[in-house]
């Protein structure tokens, strides 16, 4: 017969490895079977094309040069949206509801549905003409909300003058966006009152769906003597398709940035997408060491390039300016 002493013993030996048990395996453990020793940053996009795409690389790039990189320091989980605006919202809840560290949102419709799901995690945003009229930020310099970053507001001053001078008969000039984009609004309202300093009429023709495209460039192709692409997302992913219709009609088109002229504009003179992606990152570790994001300004890229398409001004038989020549990125292919 056992007796009392060793029972005693036995129980509180098996309640002293039982606990032990439990310490091995109390630290976090993630979705994927990783204790979370790693800062957790979610990316939301909107659709995948050129200028976005390079907005996200020079983020990771950004973080990587000061110390953050992916798969070490940091964990970061891509979400494409493919244009769809519900699945915007479907991808902010997600990161919430698995308490990412950071949100980085590249495009408005995306920071807008990742503003609405969380007033406490960090948004980093980017891609964003507007961040205040967007509902984003109280003001550019100081944003009160937990939302910072950068703004791709695009000098349409320099490119309407780049219009006119490539140009310079043109007195029609249309513009296609979604009507659903904010930003979209934004840069036409802009566009309208600039075009009064360059005597030229705005036309434009909108869309909800990048089906709807070819027939609303064949409403408007007719009526106008250029073409001007904002930095509109769902336009940016149809550039081959309008390219290729407007040169088949012999219609140059102005684009509002480098990933425009290289998917077949004839110029832009517009923003560095990978340097505003990487201006970003700093602003990112800014916050990632410390700092509030309403406390940060959100900022522009002062630099601009000058790009044109040498292949399509062959085929559009313009001749561009020595003025031009001089300063200018040319590049080739597109259409």
């Amino acid at each position: 017969m056992v007796g009392k002493k060793n029972v005693k013993r036995r129980m509180v030996a098996l309640v002293v490895a039982g606990l032990f048990l439990v310490g091995c395996n109390s630290a976090p453990v993630s979705k994927e079977g990783k204790k979370e020793n790693r800062i957790q940053i979610g990316i939301t996009q909107i659709v995948e094309h050129p200028a976005l795409d390079a907005a996200r690389k020079g983020f990771v790039d950004a973080l990587e040069s000061k110390g953050f990189k992916d798969g070490e320091k940091v964990e970061i989980e891509f979400q494409n949206a493919q244009g769809d605006m519900t699945t915007t919202q479907t991808i902010a809840q997600k990161f919430v509801s698995e308490k990412k560290d950071m949100i980085l949102a590249i495009a408005t419709p995306s920071a807008q549905s990742a503003f609405n799901a969380t007033k406490e995690i960090p948004i980093i945003v980017t891609a964003v003409t507007d961040p205040v009229s967007a509902g984003l930020v109280k003001t550019m310099e100081n944003p009160d909300t937990n939302v910072t970053g950068t703004s791709d507001a695009t000098p349409i001053g320099k490119q309407f003058k780049l219009l006119k001078t490539l140009i310079p008969k043109a007195k029609k000039v249309g513009i296609l966006y979604n009507t659903s984009e904010t930003n979209s609004e934004i840069q036409i309202n802009r566009a309208k009152e600039i075009a009064k300093d360059f005597d030229i009429e705005i036309i434009t023709s909108g869309v909800t769906s990048v089906n709807e495209i070819p027939q609303s460039l064949q409403s408007i192709i007719e009526k106008i003597d250029v073409l001007y692409v904002p930095t509109d997302n769902m336009i940016a992913s149809a550039m081959p398709l309008v390219s290729a219709k407007c040169t088949e009609e012999n219609i140059p088109i102005i684009g509002a940035e480098k990933a425009h002229v290289e998917n077949g504009a004839l110029a832009t003179e517009g923003i560095d997408y990978y340097q505003l992606g990487f201006q970003t990152g700093i602003t990112a570790v800014e916050v990632l060491n410390g700092k509030e994001p309403k406390d940060l300004a959100v900022t522009t890229l002062k630099d601009t390039q000058l790009v044109i398409n040498e292949d399509i001004a062959k085929k559009l038989k313009i001749e561009i300016p020595k003025e031009i020549k001089e300063n200018a990125e040319f590049i080739k292919g597109g259409e």
